[in-house]
């Protein structure tokens, strides 16, 4: 059976391009389309597609509150569409926040410079999600004291519930539930720095790791997310509004400073240099033949020539394999390599690269992250 789809906005035109792109592929099935949210919601219900595709703008309802209406009565992939401006990376921040699980550029032409790659990716992100865990496990709202104020984090995607155990997403959250909590050991090594790669699920992940993490966290913080140039300064205000910790998007030349995260520039590769206490960033040009920018293979992969081995460094969740090579180079100078596991990862992609190339040495659940990171890496 193919996987069934949702197409939802409130453009005729963009509604039938958006079909006739996911019809090309013959594992890719629209079995509706819906004008607003508020119809979105109604036939997610009724045709119970196994992804949606999803707008931010549109009469009547909105795709964010669609988002959550959904993934409160029956949550399902969603995968938004979403305008390259602030406006537009603050609602899809919020979207990814209400459980909508990835985004893309709505403008065919910022999701690739040539129309077929473009396609192609558009089927390959649905087909992604449509394979994957639907549901994440609930996550209970926390109290985060910032810098400023005390706030509380919502859960960032409920779980499902009246799902059959037949169900392949009920088997997978199912097993999730019943893995027992582990959290790693400290193994006593000294570090650096602390560096996490992230990609597809990952704006979500990297929240959930750093509200927790303490305003005198003695390493400098280092963030690689696969994200469009308009998006990271945009994600990076908004961590440093949740964090006790300062979040910032790095700048070419920034210090790097302990209890700082630096925040990788879309659209831009992101290196590291000596100088200073712990080292200095420098920020280049993203070459057109990458793939990714920023990359977490070469921001990686200059951490082990400035830090050798004094450094964790965490893949989180992720489509394709950025962030392997560069983890191979960290652990042949000694570094500590984990990986967020299959369980707990919207896309099992980049972790599982590591994984099964043996580069990683732990397998962790977003859940228990932090409080590994911290065992390992923070006795104060």
């Amino acid at each position: 059976m193919g996987i069934k789809v949702l197409v939802v906005d409130d453009s005729s035109f963009f509604r039938r391009r958006v079909s006739e792109i996911v019809s090309q592929d013959p594992e890719l099935e629209v079995v509706g389309t819906a004008v607003n949210g508020a119809e979105a919601v109604k036939l997610a219900a009724e045709l119970n597609p196994h992804v949606i595709t999803m707008d931010i703008e549109m009469p009547v309802m909105d795709g964010i509150t669609a988002v959550k209406q959904i993934m409160a009565n029956r949550p399902v992939p969603i995968l938004m569409f979403s305008s390259l401006t602030h406006d537009g990376a603050k609602a899809t921040l919020d979207a990814l926040e209400a459980g909508a699980l990835d985004f893309l550029p709505k403008r065919f032409e910022d999701i690739a410079t040539n129309k077929d790659d473009a396609i192609a990716l558009l089927q390959h992100r649905i087909k992604t999600l449509g394979r994957r865990r639907l549901f994440r496990p609930a996550v209970r709202p926390q109290t985060v004291t910032t810098r400023t104020r005390t706030s509380t984090v919502q859960p960032l995607a409920p779980t499902r519930t009246g799902v059959t155990a037949s169900t392949p997403s009920a088997v997978v959250a199912e097993r999730a539930s019943s893995r027992p909590t582990v959290v790693a050991r400290a193994s006593g090594k000294k570090y650096k720095a602390l560096l996490i790669g992230t990609s597809t699920g990952g704006p979500v992940a990297l929240q959930k790791v750093l509200i927790q993490l303490p305003a005198n966290y003695p390493y400098p913080i280092i963030l690689i997310q696969h994200m469009p140039a308009a998006f990271t300064p945009t994600f990076a205000t908004r961590l440093n509004s949740l964090c006790k910790i300062e979040v910032k998007e790095a700048q070419n030349g920034d210090q790097l400073r302990a209890g700082c995260a630096y925040l990788a520039p879309g659209g831009m590769q992101m290196m590291l240099e000596r100088g200073g206490s712990f080292g200095r960033i420098k920020v280049l040009a993203g070459k057109p033949e990458m793939n990714y920018k920023p990359s977490v293979d070469i921001t990686f992969a200059s951490a082990s020539k400035v830090f050798g081995g004094d450094v964790l460094a965490v893949v989180l969740t992720g489509m394709g394999a950025d962030g392997r090579e560069g983890a191979r180079m960290l652990k042949t100078a000694g570094a500590n390599i984990w990986a967020q596991d299959e369980a707990s990862c919207v896309v099992y992609g980049m972790p599982q690269a590591v994984t099964n190339s043996g580069i990683s040495t732990k397998s962790i659940s977003i859940d228990q992250m932090a409080e590994s990171i911290l065992r390992e890496t923070f006795h104060g």
